[in-house]
């Protein structure tokens, strides 16, 4: 039987009352299950997390001490419990580490999906289907008119840029999957990495996603025109608004973050209208429930075939 209770909205964030624990909280909270590294979704001083080992990796490198005072980490495909609740982390495709959560308590799978995509990505765990009752998923990107291109294509842009570029993106994820497709889709450019993404980067190479060539940023390299391609933080993107001999872009999937009209750089690392059904179909959930976005569509879109619950 599915409970309509099961989880829901409180001043800490999204909560299982049935087993004491919170799904990716914006307030630190006793027990925390943490889907991902980004800190929209696993803030810090929280007194138990539970996560796979990369996404506890990244807490401690963002966080240090205050990432937890406990720490559960459980590999992908291993279950375990909190409270009367089971728990398994399945590959999400977002970023490394990332997972769903799926969470089977009396005999029904609820299954959170926290970010993910199913787009292809050499610098993570891919994607992975799992059977539910109940689909808890992102709705970011959830409009029939969204479709992401293709991010092969996108990258292949910049082979037309002849000079240097200064691109603008996430420091954890976002930048790595860029270094990644940068090397093996326009090869002759040369790649410069802001400080505060190397240690990042490190973690990666350890976990063993090989990104390919790139140095740490160097003052006297942009000043001749080699094709560099220099990535920085959005912080040190927005302070460099007025940089001179270069292209700035600015690598995402909102339309209002890319900052050049004449080159954009469309890269997300969301699921888009299309790959959200998919994963329904795949999923074949009784009932949908909607966070992070409008899930609206999706209601008119299954208009009660299927079930869906707006939670947010």
């Amino acid at each position: 039987m599915i409970l309509d209770d099961f989880i829901a909205f409180n001043t800490n964030g999204l909560y299982c009352r049935y087993a004491d624990f919170y799904l990716d909280p914006q307030q630190p909270v006793s027990n925390a299950v943490i889907s991902h590294a980004h800190a929209d979704h696993a803030v810090s001083g929280n007194i138990n997390v539970y996560t796979t080992p990369a996404t506890y990796a990244f807490m401690q490198l963002r966080y240090g001490k205050g990432a937890a005072k406990t720490s559960r980490m459980a590999a992908y495909h291993s279950p375990f419990t909190v409270g009367d609740v089971q728990i398994t982390f399945i590959p999400a495709g977002h970023m490394p580490g990332s997972a769903q959560v799926l969470m089977e308590y009396k005999g029904t799978r609820y299954l959170y999906t926290g970010d993910y995509k199913l787009q292809p990505d050499a610098t993570c765990e891919p994607y992975q289907f799992v059977k539910a009752d109940v689909l808890i998923t992102e709705s970011t990107f959830a409009d029939p008119g969204t479709a992401h291109p293709n991010p092969v294509a996108e990258i292949k842009k910049l082979n037309d840029i002849k000079i240097n570029i200064l691109l603008g993106a996430y420091s954890l994820g976002k930048s790595q999957r860029l270094i990644r497709m940068i090397n093996e889709h326009a090869p002759q450019k040369k790649i410069l990495v802001h400080h505060r993404i190397m240690p990042v980067n490190a973690i990666y190479q350890k976990m063993g996603f090989e990104l390919g060539d790139h140095q740490v940023y160097g003052r006297k390299l942009m000043k001749t025109q080699e094709e560099w391609v220099y990535i920085v933080p959005p912080f040190t993107f927005e302070s460099y608004i007025r940089a001179t001999g270069v292209k700035r872009l600015f690598a995402s999937g909102w339309k209002n973050l890319q900052v050049n009209s004449q080159d954009t750089l469309f890269i997300s690392d969301h699921a888009d209208w299309n790959d959200i059904i998919k994963t329904i179909e795949q999923t074949g959930p009784q009932q949908i429930w909607t966070l992070h976005g409008n899930g609206t569509h999706l209601k008119n879109y299954f208009n009660n075939r299927i079930f869906v619950k707006l939670l947010n």
